[in-house]
């Protein structure tokens, strides 16, 4: 299941330089306590909204990074005020007043720019960290386990989504399509739940229709049920190929296809023989997917699918649909909705033979879904290729006047991904993406077998195999924006160097064994009982550090602006550039041998951006490893 929903947030008593600081305005949408840099840019924004009498909201939105030449800056000519420019920066710059936050103030071209403490940024920023990983503000799970919760927010509290993802056809292959639509989809859900929404995911089958006549009339030729056990998708597809074929061959063919159409009105008619044998082949399926998703690290509340539409709900539609003044027969008797106006041509919504379409399902299955959870947003996580047909179901769904499709109030939402090119073994075509997932282990156990100390190590050489292939195919998948069609590369994917998942694995393992290493030497830091206000943060000096620090500051912010645009490019995106200032920093900010001060605060740095880093993968759905 889901977890639980973030509970409120307070300033956190392990953070006791916050309560230290000069005391900062209250603004919806912000939190302070969580989130660094929104102490800073309320520090910013609160003096020049009284300056410039401009609505506090307002101007903190105008604060944004400042580049080169600052840390933070203000473009004034966005508030479109009456004053002159180089008066408002006169006036602005005449009150200001150095504190805790803010040392001094600039100009340049019509903006103002704000340079801060940056030990206070520094104290404040691990301070943060520490007691949202291991104080009072890390989530405590049902288990009674602790979570990191630094970069979450509470801004979807009392909010429910349903994420609908991944969504194969059973007895159809698993292929790279589903893949994306998994990985992303299970994104989306670890984002809506760090932002503090009451997360559904769904997983709606293609388990309805003719096809499971044909597929029943098929297991009866050639199915077996030893393979049925060992690989029930695999040897379903294999029985799905071969009545296929037979069922093309003239007048054996038709013969099957009229038993197999038989078999299906059966189903529909709950004829108990049919669906017992329907629901051995769902069941099974369903067994095997899970298995497959267990390596990827995802997990469903619900697996729905059409044959969850309830037949008297879908009869109640279509006769509502078919006195509805936005339907209209075609002269061969179809029923369709025109969407023409809209540029969405037009839909049919039931054959000239009075059986409705897979559209028609998905909007009786939608009101189902309302009727049962009364979610607040719905997601569909499904190809591009399907642009068309979403956009068509969420307009029927606003013509029909559903509550939850309003125009310009609409829950619904399609994300959409482009495709991947070149998925295929090294061997050959894959059907399967069990296929593809386990060449990529078998790659990625060869290549850590070749360092044999570290492979000793090691208590399960196969399974964390397993998840740095897993890494590799996740990051390689999320690095580009989700509608680019991307090329499926095993040379790239399985680097160490560069920007792949496996690199990004090996600064996490670095991070975990310079702290084992440091251990040996007694050098160990505390985790709840660690008092920050003895921890040196003002010898935390030079880019290096900065750096690294400005980062982990930046990550709420980061979690808030992906819920925004959906992109986990921008995720991969940071994890890279801190996995790249970690890299900068360990011939400079060396802890071993170090002053007991240097040395303690310099291990306290590191480990805040190896529990960020490990924070940042996890919200990608990835495992981070402590050895490898």
């Amino acid at each position: 299941m889901s977890h639980p929903p973030i509970p409120p947030q307070k300033p956190f008593e392990g953070v006791p330089l916050f309560h230290q600081l000069p005391k900062l305005p209250e603004l919806e949408g912000t939190d302070p306590a969580t989130s660094p840099q929104d102490a800073f840019r309320l520090a910013i924004a609160d003096p020049l909204s009284k300056t410039l009498n401009v609505p506090l909201k307002d101007v903190f939105l105008a604060v944004a990074p400042g580049g080169r030449d600052s840390d933070f800056k203000v473009v004034l000519p966005r508030f479109r005020l009456p004053t002159k420019v180089d008066e408002l920066q006169a006036q602005a710059i005449e009150a200001f007043t150095p504190n805790a936050y803010v040392e001094r103030i600039s100009k340049q071209g019509p903006a103002l720019l704000y340079h801060v403490n940056m030990n206070t940024l520094t104290a404040l920023t691990l301070a943060t960290v520490q007691a949202m990983t291991y104080g009072e503000g890390a989530h405590i799970d049902a288990d009674g386990q602790k979570r990191p919760s630094y970069g979450s927010n509470t801004s979807g509290r009392g909010k429910r989504i349903i994420v609908e993802f991944s969504s194969p056809n059973i007895a159809k292959p698993f292929h790279a399509g589903h893949l994306r639509s998994t990985i992303i989809g299970a994104f989306l859900a670890n984002l809506y739940e760090a932002n503090g929404w009451d997360v559904v995911r769904m997983n709606y089958l293609g388990d309805w229709g003719k096809q499971f006549g044909l597929l029943a009339l098929g297991w009866r030729r050639f199915g077996s049920e030893e393979e049925l056990k060992k690989d029930a998708v695999q040897h379903l597809y294999n029985v799905y190929v071969e009545i296929n074929r037979l069922a093309e061959d003239g007048a054996e063919g038709e013969k099957i296809h009229e038993e197999a159409r038989a078999f299906f009105k059966g189903m529909e008619d709950g004829k108990e023989e049919n669906l017992v044998e329907w629901a051995k082949f769902r069941d099974l399926s369903i067994q095997q997917y899970e298995k497959t998703y267990d390596r990827l690290n995802v997990h469903f509340d619900e697996y729905s699918g059409e044959s969850k539409v309830s037949k008297e709900n879908l009869e109640k539609t279509m006769a509502v649909l078919r006195k509805s003044d936005i339907t209209s027969r075609e002269q061969n008797g179809a029923l369709l909705v025109d969407l023409t106006p809209y540029k969405l041509e037009k839909a049919v919504l039931e054959r000239k033979d009075g059986t409705p379409l897979y559209l028609t399902r998905d909007i009786v299955e939608a009101q189902q879904r309302w009727d049962k959870y009364h979610f607040d947003k719905m997601i569909y996580v499904v190809a591009s290729q399907q642009d068309l047909h979403l956009a068509q179901f969420f307009k029927i769904l606003e013509l029909m006047g559903a509550p939850f499709a309003e125009k310009g109030n609409s829950r619904l939402l399609h994300i959409n991904f482009g495709m991947v090119q070149g998925m295929s073994t090294r061997k050959g075509t894959a059907v399967f993406l069990d296929r593809i997932l386990d060449e990529t282990k078998e790659h990625m156990h060869e290549v850590m077998k070749k360092n044999e100390a570290k492979y000793a190590q090691l208590e399960d050489p196969e399974g964390t195999a397993d998840i740095v292939g897993m890494t590799a195919v996740k990051i390689q998948d999320m690095s580009g924006k989700r509608i680019n069609n991307y090329h499926f590369d095993w040379n790239r994917m399985f680097s160490f160097e560069g920007d792949t998942g496996p690199y990004l694995q090996y600064n996490h393992v670095r991070l975990c064994s310079m702290q084992r290493t440091n251990a040996q030497d007694g050098l160990v830091l505390p985790t709840e009982d660690l008092d920050v206000s003895t921890m040196r943060t003002e010898r935390l000096t030079g880019k290096e550090a900065h750096e690294i620090v400005w980062l982990l500051a930046t990550w709420p912010d980061v979690v808030r602006t992906v819920s925004r645009d959906h992109q986990a490019s921008t995720i991969v995106t940071f994890c890279f550039k801190l996995t790249h200032a970690i890299s900068s920093a360990w011939e400079k900010l060396i802890v071993k041998g170090q002053d007991r001060d240097d040395a303690l605060v310099r291990l306290w740095l590191y480990r805040c951006a190896k529990d960020v880093l490990g924070s940042a993968l996890r919200l990608l759905t990835i495992t981070p490893l402590e050895r490898m």
